[in-house]
């Protein structure tokens, strides 16, 4: 499946995506598409002939339990209203806590990286078997970028894609920035992990941007992107043609003119690999070095699975150990319970503060009045609030969340802006919206008093 050249369809840059020349293909966030109609901009590009993949970020295919069927089904959905040739998600836990460790369930808000582990990918490959049965169309897991270290790792990251891959057949989409990331935040080599993972299993590539501070690498998606990346994107092509290659782009969108540069500079790293020849360890499964170390003994019944069980299934047991183990890093993360051991304190700091940070931006985004009614108090606000309230459901709901606290606490001080927030709250709240005449009046109200 030949997909070319593509960018990431966000919304804010629809006019842009569209006059932008030489597209092949775009990819949007699944869980940003209703699932009975799609916009406009993406219907225009669909009848140009533009494949639109949709790529999904909530499936949490990485985590304890087994996956949703609302949220499969919901991906299904989107899969065949886009007509699309195969949808992606990622190698990672988003959530955790639940009735496996008899705790509130924790949404991280991020993508967080899978321990790689035995008993890990025994539970990795159980999901993403799971969801290939309930998908349309192919699947392709994405690595993902991550800022801490699980200890007592049993696998690199190429080897953990490569026994992924045998074991489930499932396809790769290789994030260049995220093995950049990897290298400058946990040391781990780029070209080793392109040397052992199965290159041939790859369905397209993403290509983004971030920037550094005081020795961390973000994974931003609103920077351009670095040398660095395309440096390893040019290590991939030495090693094999990518079916598709596509920019990423999702805060502090550039002018056209600059998302078209980086598009050219992608297409001039790609050109200058081409005929290039296959390193000797890549090319197909049966040529590539084997060198994943041996999975541990079998385990006693009811324990975890050895790798020669033929359905590589997860024990209930199993999975309950890494529930535990999840919900653990999680609400360090995000509830300041203590760290678990192992774990780089500075690091899990840094984690913790990006994540609420990534918070208070999105809840910005879906809901622009609470930035609009608190003014420039929003920001500390928010993140004074995260500190002491996980998230346990999505975005839409920690800003109902948020705003209610805010008023249990008769905040704001300022009337008229407590007064707006209040009906804000109770407009999103209720079952159904308030009637037109209802906001009519209110709208009113606000001016007469004075806002």
């Amino acid at each position: 499946m030949k997909l070319g050249i593509g960018i990431g369809w966000r919304p804010e840059i629809a006019d842009a995506v569209e006059a932008l020349p030489g597209i092949d293909w775009v990819e949007a966030v699944a869980e940003n598409l209703c699932a009975d109609h799609l916009p406009a901009s993406l219907v225009r590009l669909r009848e140009r002939g533009v494949t639109v993949v949709p790529h999904g970020v909530s499936l949490g295919l990485g985590g304890a339990d087994r996956p949703d069927p609302g949220r499969l089904a919901g991906l299904a959905t989107r899969a065949t209203l886009l007509g699309t040739p195969l949808v992606t998600e990622h190698i990672a836990f988003v959530r955790a806590g639940g009735t496996r460790t008899g705790s509130p369930v924790l949404e991280a808000g991020h993508l967080l990286p899978v321990p790689r582990t035995w008993a890990a990918l025994d539970v990795l490959c159980e999901n993403v078997r799971i969801a290939q049965d309930s998908l349309p169309v192919p699947l392709a897991l994405e690595n993902i970028a991550a800022l801490i270290s699980w200890p007592d790792e049993e696998l690199t990251e190429g080897q953990f894609l490569a026994e992924l891959v045998d074991r489930t057949g499932v396809r790769l989409l290789i994030d260049v920035a995220n093995l950049h990331t990897n290298h400058v935040n946990r040391g781990e080599d780029p070209a080793t992990a392109l040397d052992e993972l199965p290159v041939e299993a790859i369905a397209y590539v993403h290509v983004a941007g971030g920037v550094e501070k005081d020795g961390v690498w973000h994974d931003t998606h609103a920077h351009p992107v670095t040398a660095p990346v395309l440096g390893i994107l040019a290590e991939l092509r030495s090693r094999i043609a990518p079916p598709g290659v596509l920019l990423e782009r999702d805060d502090d969108f550039p002018p056209a003119a600059e998302l078209a540069g980086e598009l050219d500079a992608i297409r001039a790293t790609l050109d200058a690999g081409h005929g290039s020849r296959p390193r000797p360890d890549s090319g197909t499964p049966a040529s590539r070095p084997s060198k994943t170390p041996a999975p541990p003994p079998a385990a006693p019944a009811g324990e975890a699975p050895s790798r020669e069980t033929p359905s590589h299934a997860a024990s209930e047991p199993l999975r309950d150990r890494v529930a535990v183990a999840q919900t653990s890093l999680l609400s360090a993360l995000v509830a300041g319970t203590p760290a678990p051991e192992g774990f780089d304190l500075r690091r899990l700091g840094i984690q913790s503060r990006a994540l609420a940070a990534k918070r208070a931006d999105v809840v910005a985004k879906v809901a622009p009045e609470l930035p609009e009614i608190l003014g420039r108090d929003y920001r500390g606000v928010f993140l004074a609030y995260a500190r002491n309230r996980p998230m346990s459901a999505g975005y839409r709901r920690d800003a109902l969340d948020f705003a209610e606290q805010l008023l249990i606490a008769g905040r704001p001080a300022d009337d008229a802006a407590r007064r707006r927030l209040t009906h804000w709250w109770q407009d999103r709240a209720a079952p159904r919206p308030p009637r037109r005449t209802v906001r009519l009046v209110r709208a009113a109200r606000s001016v007469l008093i004075g806002r």
